[in-house]
């Protein structure tokens, strides 16, 4: 009987940086409904995302450093690597198509099957790689980078990955990539919303008004400029989870098993 596909393991050092970077990583993305009126923070709206995305390249670092060095072998690089390439490549096809972004549903499939902390790293490496593939280097991108390692991580956390398989497991994945796609772009929304004050008055933030009224602004902003596009990668993501899902679940844990990421590798003593 084949071995199960195991997931790569989080030290506790690792999930404490990951703790560390997801809490500073709401705080950047939330900080508009996060801080009253009268905070200074408040005062240097324009700012404040550009010293957010410094600190969350920083913080992003430590993260991947801390999960390599304790659940990250040279198999597991190596299929860090190939996913990371595939995805990018996959990325500048639905380039300018509302939607049609199929590196969603790999970065699904990859996080259930190889774990939270592998996903993370997955997400953010990956993103970053088709950033530079495309060009679409700028202050978004750490915040482009925590996004999507936030998608593969919250898939690697969904219940019974040693027990559900088939039909269940398939439409598990396919319902939380329809919401995580949503959630994906309602977070990116809010990296760029706060510098829209001279572009779009109705709809931009005021660092002078109440949480409730940004809110309602924020609200009319992700529904006049992105729930299109939501909605296009939120069904991409699920057809393809559906009809191509099987066949990658099972080469990714295929390759998991033969990698066999949590045995050493070891070198025989020369012969005398």
């Amino acid at each position: 009987m084949n071995a199960q596909a195991r997931a790569v393991r989080l030290g506790p050092r690792s999930v404490a940086a990951l703790a560390l970077v997801s809490a500073v990583g709401v705080v950047a993305f939330g900080w508009p409904f996060l801080t009253p009126p009268t905070s200074r923070l408040s005062a240097h709206a324009q700012d404040a995302p550009w010293l957010f995305a410094g600190l969350l390249v920083l913080l992003v670092a430590v993260v991947a450093a801390a999960i390599s060095e304790s659940g990250l072998g040279p198999k597991a690089v190596a299929m860090l690597g190939v996913l990371a390439a595939t995805g990018a490549a996959l990325r500048p096809i639905g380039a300018g198509t509302a939607g049609i972004e199929p590196m969603f549903f790999l970065m699904v499939l990859s996080g259930r099957v190889l774990g939270p902390g592998f996903g993370f790293v997955l997400g953010s490496v990956t993103m970053f790689a088709s950033a530079l593939l495309t060009g679409g280097v700028g202050p978004w991108l750490p915040f482009q980078m925590l996004a999507m390692g936030w998608f593969a991580m919250g898939a690697g956390l969904l219940p019974g990955p040693d027990r559900l398989r088939g039909r269940a497991e398939l439409a598990l994945l396919a319902a939380y990539g329809f919401l995580a796609a949503f959630a994906y772009g309602t977070v990116m929304n809010l990296a760029g919303w706060p510098f829209m004050s001279a572009l779009a008055s109705n709809v931009a933030f005021d660092p002078h008004a109440a949480v409730a009224t940004n809110l309602a602004r924020f609200l009319a902003y992700c529904l006049a400029t992105s729930l299109g596009w939501d909605l296009g990668r939120a069904v991409v993501t699920v057809v393809l989870t559906l009809t191509l899902g099987p066949a990658v679940l099972r080469a990714l844990r295929r390759a998991t098993r033969r990698a066999a990421f949590e045995t050493p590798v070891t070198f025989d003593a020369p012969r005398t």
